[in-house]
Order: C-alpha cells, then sequence, then structure tokens
C-alpha cells in the first residue's frame, strides 16, 4: 500500500483545467494515410511548453514513422553494444521529447508503426510526463520468424511469417528489411504445443538450396538431420546487435506508463538509464494477435540500470522477449589507478556498458573488493567527470582507506531503486524472467511466471562479468506462482537463483541479507526448486510445491535446495506435494545455520 501512495503523489500533477491541448492533426498529419508522420509530429512537439500543463493528443487511428526523417542523437545506453560492434552511438528516434515537463501523450489506442532500425521514442531529461494508451509496432520487424509445416532430416517446408521479407537468390534464402540485410544470425526456436523456447541455429538453412512453393511458402534442402525440427515450431531469427534499443528514458523523473504496449522492439527494450520514479502500469510487451507473431522483443523487455526512487511495475505482461523481461541493476566500475590520497579514476569494464556518466558530485558511494564482493568503504563524491567513453576521475571529500587497491571496484549507492512489482504475467522467454540487485527495497507478489527458460528469478551482483551491481538487502517473494520454468539451463536449473558471483568466499561474510520467498505455489516438473549462495537471513515458508508432468527430469536426483555459504537459513511451514521427501544440500557453512525439517545433504567445500 505504502508504495501505492508514494507513487500516486508523484503522478497527481495533471488536473482536468488548465490543460493546454494540442491535436497532432493540426500539423499536416492525417491518421491512417500511410504517410511519414516524423516531421510533423516533430513540430507538435516543439509547441508543447514546459509552464504549462499540455496534453498532446492523437486521434485514434494509424501513424507512420520512417528512420530516414527521425531525429538523429547520440547516446551511450548502458548493456547495449562495445565500440568494436557499433563505433558510432548516433541513434535515430522517432519521438524525442527533450527537456519538456508537465506533459502527457495520448495516443487514444492507436498504432504507430516504425519503418526501419531506430529507437520508437525517447524521454531525455524530462520530468512529469504520462505515456497512454498507445500501441507501437514495426512495419517490418528486425526479428525473421518462420513455422516449420514439414520436416524430414533432408527436406523442410516452412511458411515464412507475413511481416518478414526475405528473398531467394540462386537458391540461397536472405532475410532482408527496410533499409538493412542480416548477415549474422541468433535463433531461438519456439514450441507452441509446450509454450517453450530453446537456442537453435540457423546454420543448417544458410547450407540449404531454396525453392519458393507458394506465397510466403519455401522449401529448403539441406542436412537437418542433428537439430531436431518438429513441424509445428516456429524459428526466431535475427542479427544480435543492439545497435539501436526500443524506447530511451534517460536522466528523466516522475513517468509513468498506462495501457502501452510494444508489439516489437528493436534492440535491448525499453532502456531506463538514471532516472528517477518510474510507474509501468499495463505495460504490454507481446505480439499482435493478428500478427501471428511470437516474438515481441530483439533482447529484454525493460531494463533498468542506475536509477533511484520508486520503481513500480504493475498489471503488465511481457511475452515472446529473446532475453530477459526484466532487469533492474547498477554499475560497477573499476580502480584503475589511485592518482592521490583522495581520487581515483575508474573504468567501466563491460564492453557494451561505457561512455554514459555513472557518478556524480554528491554521490554516496561504495568501495568494493571485487572477488569477494565485500563493501569495506564508502565516500562521497566532491566531484566526478568523465574523461573519455570508458574512464572517469573521481574526487572524494575525505581520503581514501589505505586498503583500497587498483582492481577493487566502486558502485553508486545514491542511484539505486526501490522496486515492486506486482500483477504481471512473464512468459514465452527462454532466458530468466527477473533480474533484480538493488539495496532498496524489492517486492514482488502476485506475479504468474509461466515456463521461463531460466530462473524466474535471478538475484546476481558481479563485479567478474557483466559488472552489475549490487547486493539486496530486503526482499520479499509473496503470493506469485511459478509454473514449469527453468527446462532451458538444466542441470541447475532452479526456479529462484540467489547467486552472487563473489569468487572469493570470506567466511562469516554474506553478500546478501534478509530474503523472504513466502506463500508462492510452484509448480515444478524437475526437483531443483531454490539456489542460495552467501545469504544472510534466507526464509523460505508458507509455500506450496506440486508436481508436474509437464515433462521428465531433466537430470539424476539433485536436493531441492541448494544452499552455500549462508547464514540464518530457514525453511519450514511449506506444503510439499512430490513423490519424493525434498532434501537440502549445504556447503561451507555450519549445519546450525540452517533450521529445517528437511533432510539435509552435506556436500564437499
Amino acid at each position: 500500500m505504502k508504495y501505492s501512495i508514494v507513487i500516486l503523489s508523484l503522478f497527481l500533477c495533471f488536473t482536468a483545467k488548465g490543460i493546454n491541448k494540442i491535436d497532432v492533426t493540426k500539423f499536416g498529419i492525417t491518421p491512417n494515410s500511410f504517410t511519414d508522420a516524423t516531421s510533423a509530429v516533430k513540430k507538435a512537439i516543439e509547441e508543447c511548453k514546459n509552464d504549462e500543463e499540455t496534453l498532446l493528443s492523437f486521434p485514434k487511428g494509424r501513424y507512420d514513422f520512417w528512420s530516414e526523417n527521425a531525429e538523429i542523437k547520440n547516446y551511450f545506453i548502458s548493456n547495449t553494444s562495445s565500440e568494436e560492434e557499433c563505433p558510432s552511438k548516433l541513434k535515430k528516434v522517432g519521438l524525442l521529447f527533450e527537456n519538456k515537463k508537465n506533459l502527457t501523450i495520448d495516443g487514444n489506442g492507436s498504432l504507430f508503426v516504425f519503418h526501419g532500425k531506430m529507437i520508437t521514442w525517447v524521454l531525455d531529461h524530462c520530468e512529469n510526463i504520462k505515456l497512454q494508451n498507445i500501441h507501437i509496432d514495426f512495419e517490418r520487424p528486425s526479428m525473421s520468424e518462420m513455422t516449420f509445416k514439414q520436416v524430414t532430416d533432408t527436406l523442410i517446408e516452412a511458411e515464412i511469417n507475413q511481416d518478414s521479407r526475405y528473398t531467394i537468390i540462386d537458391n540461397k534464402f536472405y532475410w532482408y528489411g527496410e533499409g538493412w540485410g542480416m548477415n549474422s544470425f541468433h535463433a531461438i526456436i519456439f514450441n507452441p504445443a509446450l509454450g517453450t523456447s530453446n537456442y537453435s541455429s540457423w546454420n543448417p538453412f544458410l547450407k540449404s538450396e531454396a525453392i519458393t512453393i507458394a506465397s510466403n511458402r519455401v522449401r529448403f534442402k539441406g542436412d537437418f538431420k542433428k537439430y531436431n525440427f518438429i513441424p509445428g515450431q516456429t524459428l526466431t531469427v535475427r542479427d544480435p546487435l543492439r545497435d539501436q534499443v526500443g524506447a530511451f528514458i534517460n536522466h528523466s523523473r516522475n513517468i509513468s506508463l498506462k495501457n502501452v504496449s510494444m508489439h516489437y522492439m528493436h534492440g535491448l527494450g525499453i532502456v531506463n538509464q538514471f532516472s528517477e520514479n518510474l510507474h509501468y502500469d499495463s505495460v504490454f510487451v507481446m505480439p499482435r494477435p493478428e500478427s501471428g507473431r511470437v516474438i515481441s522483443s530483439f533482447a529484454d523487455c525493460i531494463h533498468f540500470s542506475g536509477c533511484k526512487g520508486q520503481i513500480l511495475i504493475e498489471n503488465c505482461r511481457m511475452k515472446g522477449a529473446h532475453d530477459d523481461p526484466i532487469n533492474v541493476h547498477g554499475t560497477h566500475l573499476q580502480v584503475i589507478e589511485i592518482p592521490t590520497t583522495t581520487s581515483l579514476k575508474v573504468r567501466f569494464m563491460h564492453p557494451q556498458s561505457y561512455g554514459f556518466e555513472a557518478f556524480f558530485k554528491g554521490d554516496t558511494v561504495a568501495l568494493v573488493h571485487s572477488a569477494k564482493l565485500q563493501i569495506f568503504n564508502t565516500g562521497i563524491l566532491s566531484s566526478a567527470k568523465l574523461i573519455n567513453s570508458k574512464e572517469m576521475l573521481l574526487e572524494f571529500d575525505k581520503p581514501l582507506p589505505k586498503d583500497l587497491v587498483v582492481g577493487d571496484c566502486i558502485e553508486n549507492l545514491t542511484w539505486t531503486p526501490s522496486l515492486t512489482i506486482r500483477n504481471c504475467r512473464i512468459e514465452g522467454t527462454n532466458t530468466r524472467g527477473i533480474l533484480v540487485t538493488t539495496r532498496k527495497p524489492v517486492l514482488i507478489e502476485n506475479n504468474t511466471f509461466y515456463r521461463t527458460g531460466m530462473h524466474a528469478i535471478l538475484i546476481a551482483n558481479d563485479a567478474s562479468s557483466w559488472y552489475e551491481s549490487g547486493e539486496v538487502n530486503d526482499v520479499t517473494i509473496h503470493n506469485n506462482t511459478f509454473e514449469e520454468c527453468g527446462y532451458n539451463s538444466a542441470p541447475g536449473n532452479y526456479v529462484i537463483a540467489i547467486l552472487p558471483e563473489n569468487h572469493e568466499l570470506i567466511k562469516g561474510y554474506c553478500v546478501h541479507k534478509n530474503i523472504r520467498i513466502e506463500n508462492n505455489t510452484f509448480k515444478v516438473y524437475d526437483y531443483p526448486i531454490l539456489t542460495v549462495k552467501s545469504t544472510e537471513g534466507l526464509i523460505f515458508k508458507g509455500n506450496k510445491v506440486i508436481h508436474s508432468d509437464f515433462m521428465k527430469p531433466q537430470g539424476d536426483k539433485r536436493p531441492e535446495f541448494q544452499i552455500k555459504a549462508c547464514k540464518k537459513v530457514r525453511i519450514g511451514n511449506n506444503q510439499f506435494e512430490l513423490p519424493e521427501q525434498p532434501t537440502v544440500s549445504y556447503s561451507n557453512m555450519s549445519i546450525q545455520e540452517i533450521k529445517t525439517g528437511l533432510k539435509l545433504m552435506p556436500q564437499k567445500e
């Protein structure tokens, strides 16, 4: 309830009285004309003034936006592309809202259709913005899809989705789009009979001969024996390069999305970067039913990097992502030089996250021993400067501790959000459901996780791979339903995984704290339920675990609970309807740290 009150107070800045209404059709736009509305909408946006509450209204209809007339902006965006993959960070933006305040953008149920690779909309340094009642899609998604109709070891007949353009030249098959061709391939196969997605390959089709046998129907001749394709499966294919993102919220605050459908997004998804107080209500990342497509997002659905304040995600549905539906994290930067007793030079370490200011004057930062993921001190910044795209120079208001060394990392504690995710449904992804690493309170309740390929929820924290920070201190996972998750990640296919990447364990020190998993329903076909590492104060109680015959177990008998290097673990008062009595394995810890009525199985440390 407290989250609702806070969010409601943040967004009650619009009243019916005195609103300046701007109708986009007054700028030469005609709905359902299929002509490019980009330039005219830009003029309408320019008329939105910050000194009064404004409604930018799109009368219901279809509006088309072409990349040729899009705004060009230079953006470094977290978790997207490396310098080698994409040297230029110039992005094409369909609808750019820059330095805008007190604005409601109302589509009135309209469909916005985008042409070419681009970011659909951007909120850059904006405040008090509502985006509502809009459907967003692409004329030609950068995802290609085809469904197998006939399969043998040497022949496949496939129906190409109506939105996936292709051509055949000299019996070779090529995907192409509006201003682009596809030369690199990342493939995931979807089985509609099971609602599952698995990694696959486009390689056999690269080597095959192709002919068109009917409209959007192609026969491939090649060697398909080892791929186990079956009729009815849909193969989804994209170029792995994240050169754009679906939408971008940058250095903005008090942002609300309501009744917004993202039917396809090219790139990472909706990226929220260093923004504050974000409310997603009834946001649907899923294909339009009439499209016949199965994929809605090129990668993640909603991604939060370095945000703060309140993040509230409610009444949303995410179906058909090529990566994680929700990811909330900060970024560890590594210490590469200690110029003075009060200054540090730090560096972005993952090649796909760099170029943006990750620290600001006045921020509180944590000093972290990287291998241990141990916070050993904190400090306040008196200045922060991005000296090149990979490095920042930070000045502290007090001398740095003597045990700080090159190779340690720092985390921005000021830019960490509280998070509530409730009444949502996540399905149709071959990866995880929710990733979260934030020290502020986290509440995940009343959600359904349906057949996620990997962990439904992952709490990580690392300073060695993606460098996604940081620790969690207060997490409640309550009253959710987990149905048959983890089929794509056996044998470690735990429904919930709390796995900080601390490669050096410190006796008595835990990375994460205070995680409560209570009153949930787990429907499991395999043994693994929960794996936990380096966590103090874990409670797993009041949960119901039901056996499912969705598929056979994907390995030999394994402990349902795997506990490593933890303190104060409580597993009790749960209801198990399983063929065998569940067990708990433990390692790198004392048996006295676990209280449970289940059988305990010590493992080698």
